[in-house]
């Protein structure tokens, strides 16, 4: 069994639903109740016109990295995610594996830790809410450290529950 930080994110239609309805997908498939961060509003990355909500959870799996990828992109397309979408652009939901225990995995279909999560302040102030005290096994940073570091970007922390 191994802790796991999944990202969530949604700019597209009914975002705080689809981050729901993530949540809910999430606690399916942990072995233990999910441990959420609070729902973030974040200025758009990339083409995306519409700001984002974000938000992360903490799981506990005995599923292989590779089948939770599949499990989660699976979702993706359940809730009408572009099989191919354009990087950074919009959509209904984005699911990404950040941590998986402290593995570090180097594949073309899998990158853990999250390639891009560093740069992210949307990534990071919800791990720091679930996750403070996991180090990256690549630098050594605690989250802390690795907020402290991001690029700043227009994000507040919302009343929503999800």
């Amino acid at each position: 069994m191994e802790e796991v930080v999944i990202a969530a994110g949604s700019n597209l239609g009914n975002r705080l639903g689809y981050i729901q309805k993530a949540g809910e997908f999430l606690n399916s498939i942990s072995k233990k109740k999910i441990k959420k961060a609070s729902v973030w509003e974040s200025e758009p990355v990339g083409e995306a016109k519409f700001t984002f909500f974000n938000s992360a959870a903490k799981l506990t799996t005995d599923l292989p990295p590779e089948e939770l990828l599949s499990q989660l992109k699976q979702f993706e397309f359940t809730c009408g995610r572009e099989r191919k979408p354009k990087r950074w652009g919009p959509r209904v939901i984005d699911l990404d594996i950040i941590r998986y225990g402290n593995l570090v995995i180097q594949r073309e279909s899998l990158i853990i830790p999250h390639p891009e999560y560093r740069n992210r302040l949307f990534v990071l102030l919800p791990m720091l809410q679930i996750d403070a005290n996991w180090h990256d096994p690549l630098t050594g940073k605690a989250v802390k450290e690795l907020v402290e570091q991001a690029p700043q970007i227009e994000i507040h922390q919302t009343e929503y529950i999800w």
